[in-house]
């Protein structure tokens, strides 16, 4: 009920959450590169795993939105974070891992929950019901009965873009169940986000509010966010992390710089082509082999590709962490033999 959090008995209620075990900071929702086959490189995928760590990411996020969990079976979604969390054990390492756990019920979104806990996830992160509209006492007695059936945390997750709403009061009804520890909200919906924080935070302190919109990190952690899942981290974690850590260290003027600074980029890879290929680009641009995704494209969505790639080679080269392409960043300069090669692959690409 509105007002209130979450009290009666539970099975796990002696399990008592501590500033300490706070979810804080950035969680990469990478992507998953594919191979020739289509099928997942999981060389690669180790890879970008140890790019990420090495270059200060707080978390991983697998199967997010940005890796294309949807587009991936239910065996494929197990084997990803198999590997992220094998890889992230090795030199012993202890960053955690947010695992995307979206199933289509609720039993097999337990099932895969306390497999994820078997490999040593820090959490699952995990959307309201899909498709079917629900009613919200539905969503919530949804998660009470996840929650008390689950042997790992989860994060609830709230895109109404895509699924139910996990409206305000909600989310305060079900604040203090020991299992469920935080909110990833990715509404886009700057004042729903304060406003829960400001309910939530005097009844439980240590609850995880993680921001889904890179275009408003600053902000949120100005306003006392913890951190977000931020898909532009996968491509520039040197700059996402700077920022974040400008902003938690109160060096506004410097982080806002970054935040504005990075806007252009975000809207490429965000807008420039059917999400997420934006973001397959931008990895290619850092040095990945993500392969071709499993999402339909046109032969105009693939010149588009060609274009925004370029186009964010030049924006992360503008923080010195890649070379510019050939011919420069002017685009007067691209010389005529290379638009001459793209308008052919196009044309050969609607012939057939």
């Amino acid at each position: 009920m509105a007002g209130s959090c979450y009290t009666r008995g539970l099975p796990y209620l002696e399990k008592e959450a501590t500033m300490a075990d706070k979810i804080q900071g950035i969680f990469c929702p990478h992507m998953v590169p594919l191979d020739a086959a289509n099928a997942i490189d999981e060389t690669e995928l180790r890879r970008l795993v140890d790019y990420l760590v090495e270059h200060g990411i707080t978390g991983l996020y697998p199967n997010g939105s940005t890796g294309e969990f949807t587009r991936l079976t239910e065996s494929e979604r197990r084997r990803v974070i198999e590997v992220v969390a094998d890889q992230t054990r090795r030199a012993g390492r202890s960053v955690p891992v947010l695992a995307g756990a979206y199933e289509a019920n609720i039993d097999m979104t337990v099932d895969t929950m306390n497999y994820y806990a078997d490999l040593g996830c820090r959490a699952g992160a995990v959307i309201a019901p899909y498709y079917y509209p629900m009613s919200q006492d539905s969503v919530r007695t949804y998660f009470e009965e996840l929650a008390e059936r689950s042997r790992l945390d989860l994060v609830m997750y709230n895109i109404p873009q895509f699924t139910n709403e996990i409206a305000v009061d909600t989310v305060v009804s079900l604040c203090q169940h020991p299992r469920i520890v935080g909110i990833k909200d990715s509404s886009r919906d700057f004042p729903r986000y304060i406003v829960t924080m400001h309910k939530v935070r005097p009844l439980r302190p240590e609850f995880t509010f993680l921001i889904g919109c890179e275009e408003i990190l600053v902000p949120s952690v100005i306003m006392g966010g913890d951190g977000g899942t931020i898909a532009t981290s996968g491509v520039v974690p040197e700059v996402i992390m700077k920022m974040y850590n400008l902003a938690r260290e109160g060096r506004i003027e410097e982080a806002s710089k970054i935040q504005y600074q990075v806007l252009d980029l975000i809207a490429v890879m965000l807008t420039g082509a059917d999400f997420p290929e934006g973001f397959r680009a931008g990895m290619t641009v850092r040095g990945f082999n993500m392969g071709r995704g499993r999402q339909h494209q046109s032969a105009a969505s693939q010149l588009n590709i060609e274009s925004i790639t370029r186009t964010i080679q030049c924006m992360v080269a503008e923080h010195g962490l890649v070379s510019p392409p050939a011919g420069g960043c002017d685009l007067a300069n691209v010389d005529e033999q290379t638009v001459q090669q793209i308008v052919s692959r196009v044309i050969a690409q609607l012939d057939r």
